[in-house]
């Protein structure tokens, strides 16, 4: 008879579990940063797909992306094993998730359109693997614990974790791309993957995503699923009313697409601005490691302000910091190297607690359905909350490759500052600071006291049925 998150107190999640529950992350950010921050420099400078054909992809993708969450959703929540609902699928498709990772970035030997045609049909793949390891892994939290104080310490070890993996990969990416950019390095894989401008790309790809295959088994095998609703029966179309009327939800829905959409285009103009505005590529390394580490700090630090300041009160600060300190970015000139890293390291500070507390708050919205409707749909309302964020990194990315097109940007392999025109630099200069959206959480309706309540009549109701079989 599996047990009730009532007869399990908070402390049997021990800290060995929540790091192999972290170490997901740092595998799911070895393939899905990656995605974020190098492919579409990768797509229009080394396999030669323009700017705008970049933006509808990144766009027609994460729509496509976004159905995919939802069934997945669906599929998730009726799923049952020995291992439990949502752990299988995080050991299934890892391989697959993996391979995927290195086809996308690979460039053959094609037309212009075949190129495309390509680029459509290997991330249009990626995405939906990554839909079936991460809406599992999103939605294992908020099993994991009945206790929402417990689910936003384990969200704050699993986004130090996935701030980890990102930081290697990010800090790792370009060494590794200039190293293998050597003719004589990796003949191996040289000989498997063929010469080009993709071949670095495709050959780090490999490193990281092997690595990430690791990492998925350690979570597999490490973490357990301990909420178990009372038994229920429900349909499709009763889950879906059920989220619909969800007003946590609904304002977790709002605050995803925004926050994603500010972080992709900030993002996803890093390596475009210190190669053509500041005229060093070099230094998009050290600055994304450094704002990777004011991440860390942020996610580390995010349990305890919790407990001063509650949720809502931090998510509106650190939204507050993170604006301003994108939105001055625009201020620095080229020489202006150390003001670029200190703004930079504060916005990033705050996306630290900002996405650590959406994950968290998720499994609250859940509990919340659960506590109100009498059934619970984990997989779904994760499934939902991340369509939000999937969708906003494409608006990002899809708006990056648009405006990049509009102020007359010059893909080409090696291209320096000289080579892009003033209008381009200053479109550039645009995406990293003052374009990003500006985001609220004024309405989100879900504080401490109400969450405490929720826990108690839940623990209560799952309890009833083990009393009455006793």
């Amino acid at each position: 008879m599996p047990h009730s998150p009532a007869a399990i107190p908070p402390t049997s999640v021990t800290v060995g579990e929540r790091i192999g529950y972290a170490l997901g992350d740092t595998a799911a950010n070895f393939v899905w940063r990656a995605v974020i921050v190098f492919l579409p420099f990768f797509l229009t400078d080394a396999a030669g797909i323009g700017p705008a054909a970049v933006g509808v992809l990144l766009l027609v993708c994460r729509v496509w992306d976004g159905v995919a969450d939802l069934a997945m959703g669906v599929v998730v929540d009726r799923t049952h094993t020995r291992w439990g609902k949502f752990r299988p699928w995080i050991l299934w498709s890892a391989v697959p998730l993996a391979v995927l990772g290195v086809l996308t970035f690979s460039a053959p030997a094609l037309s212009a359109a075949g190129r495309l045609a390509y680029a459509y049909l290997t991330y249009g793949a990626l995405v939906v693997c990554y839909t079936m390891n991460n809406v599992p892994y999103n939605a294992l939290m908020g099993v994991m614990s009945a206790s929402p104080s417990e689910r936003s310490i384990i969200s704050s070890y699993r986004f130090f974790f996935a701030f980890l993996g990102a930081l290697l990969l990010q800090g790792l990416m370009l060494p590794l791309l200039a190293a293998l950019d050597d003719p004589r390095a990796a003949p191996f894989f040289r000989a498997l993957y063929g010469n080009g401008p993709a071949f670095p790309y495709t050959a780090a790809m490999t490193f990281f995503s092997a690595l990430a295959v690791v990492l998925f088994v350690v979570t597999f095998a490490t973490t357990r699923e301990r909420v178990h609703p009372v038994a229920q029966r429900s349909s499709v179309k009763q889950d879906t009313a059920d989220l619909l009327h969800n007003r946590p939800w609904l304002v977790l829905f709002g605050v995803g697409i925004l926050f994603v959409t500010f972080t992709t285009l900030k993002n996803g103009a890093i390596v475009y601005y210190f190669t053509h505005y500041v005229g060093d590529e070099g230094l998009a390394g050290p600055f994304m490691v450094a704002g990777l580490l004011g991440a860390m700090a942020g996610a580390a630090a995010t349990g305890t302000l919790v407990g001063l300041v509650g949720k809502r009160r931090l998510m509106l600060g650190s939204l507050a910091l993170g604006i301003a300190g994108s939105a001055l970015l625009y201020a620095a000139r080229p020489s202006d190297v150390g003001l670029m890293f200190t703004l930079g390291t504060l916005t990033e500070l705050s996306t630290g607690p900002i996405v650590t507390l959406f994950f968290a708050m998720l499994a609250d919205a859940a509990d919340y359905s659960e506590w109100r409707n009498h059934r619970r749909a984990t997989g779904l309302c994760y499934s939902a909350g991340t369509v939000a964020m999937k969708f906003g990194a494409g608006v990002g990315g899809a708006l990056a490759g648009l405006l990049l097109a509009a102020f007359g940007y010059v893909a080409a392999s090696g291209a320096t500052v000289a080579h892009q025109s003033a209008t381009a630099l200053q479109g550039i200069r645009l995406l990293i600071s003052i374009l990003p959206a500006a985001v609220t959480f004024l309405f989100y309706s879900l504080d401490e006291p109400r969450l405490a309540q929720i826990e108690r009549d839940l623990a209560l109701r799952r309890l009833r049925p083990q009393v009455m079989r006793s």
